[in-house]
């Protein structure tokens, strides 16, 4: 709908596994080497994933247009079956004759593709079975697999297989019983998702493969988004690029910037990530903590001081414990809640000091005495009573 107003000869943005648009990263160059490694690599299995929407199935649409023309191919895209399911799929895939026996077994076709197998390589003929979505393979079809590729000769095996799949196709190859299958990958690739420069090469690319010859429409800003949203995964790029430019078409827009691709990315994907914080913004939380804690304990010193002190004189002082300050408090206000509790300790101390009685003689009473101290509480009160008493009596005149 939009290609004429953008200058363009086809869909950009198509979910159509055109090889075409193929976009060769590095990541991709890589994947399809390892897939034509195991062609040529004298059998066995080839093990090529990566995240739902990685491109995986392109390459292999890649890969098949590569393939050598000596070379068969079985090409299974459904690959939830049961064992006797999947060994017939095998053989019509490579065009086998079925077994003419009525209920045939799996036995009666695994006869037929070893027959198949060595036929073909006695006339210089390879053969490759690639199976798709792999990781819905249950492990009683992974292991018929592994028995098919045990027809071999002195140089190579007859059979040659390439599972594709998600990363949950490497969780299940490390299961112990499943070790034998695991030995044989002769070459395995994880496919990942793009970085943002990558992003808008991939954009380019298959804007440019699209027919466009002007600059494109994105402005940069915009293909920043265009990668936060999309998490470097192509689909996703392709859902969310083809949406905004129909967008840009509707209301006569040439130029496509990021308040269009935040408006295009709720209408397909709904809610949608954020940008990423910037680095120093963790740091500065555990500062402001930290302040908060060290305010905190500097409360509770004082309050543990004046309590011990009022103890001390026969007459305790209630004391209020505060709730804990709330954590998005600012550093700023941390730190003056942690001087004023500093001085109100300074105060405290200074108040308690002054408040002290003076022992007979001039000597200062600061220094406690076994009297003092907690392991004789009675014996305080009992003293401070008498001191009170003796300071309340007229002194007898002298004779």
């Amino acid at each position: 709908m939009y290609t004429r107003f953008f200058g363009l000869k086809h869909e950009p943005f198509s979910l159509a596994p055109d090889p075409r648009y193929l976009y060769m990263s590095k990541r991709h160059r890589e994947a399809l080497a390892h897939l034509l490694y195991g062609v040529g690599g004298g059998g066995g299995f080839v093990l090529l994933s990566g995240e739902i929407g990685a491109g995986k199935t392109t390459v292999c649409r890649c890969f098949l247009e590569q393939i050598p023309k000596r070379c068969n191919v079985a090409y299974i895209f459904n690959p939830k079956l049961t064992v006797l399911e999947l060994v017939k799929s095998v053989c019509d895939e490579f065009h086998i004759p079925t077994p003419k026996v009525r209920g045939a077994t799996v036995k009666n076709y695994v006869d037929a593709l070893n027959d198949f197998l060595l036929r073909t390589h006695a006339v210089g003929q390879n053969n490759v079975l690639i199976i798709d979505e792999a990781q819905q393979l249950s492990p009683e079809v992974l292991e018929q697999l592994r028995l098919l590729t045990n027809l071999e000769t002195n140089e190579r095996k007859l059979l040659q297989i390439v599972l594709i799949g998600q990363p949950e196709l490497r969780t299940m190859l490390e299961r112990p019983d499943l070790e034998q299958l695991a030995q044989r990958v002769i070459a395995r690739f994880h496919l990942k998702a793009l970085s943002a420069k990558e992003t808008e090469h991939y954009i380019r690319h298959r804007l440019s493969v699209a027919g466009m010859t002007r600059a494109i429409p994105f402005d940069r800003n915009a293909l920043q988004r265009i990668h936060e949203i999309a998490r470097g995964v192509p689909r996703r790029i392709n859902l969310l690029c083809d949406r905004v430019m129909l967008g840009a078409y509707a209301h006569g827009k040439h130029t496509i910037d990021r308040a269009m691709v935040e408006k295009a990315g709720r209408e397909v994907f709904g809610k949608m990530p954020t940008s990423t914080p910037p680095d120093g913004m963790p740091g500065v939380r555990s500062t402001g903590l930290g302040i908060v804690i060290g305010a905190g304990l500097a409360v509770a010193a004082l309050a543990a001081f004046v309590f011990f002190d009022g103890w001390r004189n026969g007459n305790p002082a209630p004391v209020v414990v505060a709730g804990p300050a709330p954590i998005a408090a600012s550093a700023a206000a941390s730190s003056s809640a942690s001087a004023n509790a500093s001085a109100a300790l300074g105060a405290a101390q200074a108040s308690a000091a002054a408040s002290t009685p003076a022992r007979p003689g001039g000597a200062s009473a600061a220094a406690p005495t076994h009297a003092d101290s907690p392991a004789a509480p009675g014996h305080a009160r009992a003293t401070n009573a008498s001191a009170r008493r003796a300071s309340s009596t007229p002194a007898a005149a002298p004779h």
